[in-house]
């Protein structure tokens, strides 16, 4: 029988249910069923959206590069980030991604005007008087490793907190970082928009 969850990972979890290390992993926040597994990653430091099934069809229709299915991810950059930033990372931006050279696919970037409301991180990110930070929305169709923050980087604004907020039309607006929400077939397949 197909399981289907969505998870909001918290900071400094592994997107995995084993570990050789003294890190914790998905298994040290829920007791999910042992056939299942996480749909994709978000890296240890890394938050937000995971979907954890063990339907293989839906495992290959959201990672598949052939589906392009939107990622929304909310990032906060030190800096106070430009237009003129935010232009090239919508336009596309030449990243390394194992050694050799990646033009990355045009996205959606914007400016959050004011900073969004989200969970205050645990720990949290180092304050520095000087250094003003700032909020974007990044939209992506595609899944490079560190993508996201390999993008702000190349536009001279490091990534500090990197949040996915939502997977097709699916967010974690009513999670907290560890908490879950089961779903059905129906329901996963309709808000991410597959048959």
């Amino acid at each position: 029988m197909p399981s289907y969850y969505t998870i909001y990972k918290p900071f400094q979890v592994l997107s995995q249910f084993s570990s050789q290390e003294t890190k914790q992993t998905l298994k040290d926040i829920y007791k999910f069923p042992n056939d299942v597994y996480p749909v994709g990653r978000l890296d240890y430091d890394s938050e937000g959206l995971l979907i954890i099934t063990n339907d293989t069809s839906l495992n290959h229709k959201l990672l598949n590069p052939a589906f392009a299915h939107e990622r929304e991810y909310w990032v906060q950059v030190e800096g106070d980030i430009t237009e003129h930033a935010a232009t090239q990372l919508w336009r596309g931006i030449q990243i390394s991604v194992d050694g050799r050279q990646h033009l990355t696919a045009p996205s959606v970037a914007a400016i959050f005007k004011s900073e969004p409301i989200v969970p205050e991180r645990n720990p949290p990110i180092r304050y520095r008087k000087s250094i003003p930070v700032s909020w974007i929305k990044l939209i992506l169709t595609e899944g490079k490793n560190r993508q996201v923050r390999k993008m702000t980087a190349a536009v001279g604004f490091p990534t500090l907190r990197l949040i996915r907020y939502r997977i097709g039309n699916i967010t974690i607006s009513d999670l907290n970082p560890g908490d879950y929400r089961d779903w059905s077939r129906e329901e996963i397949y309709q808000a991410l928009g597959l048959k």
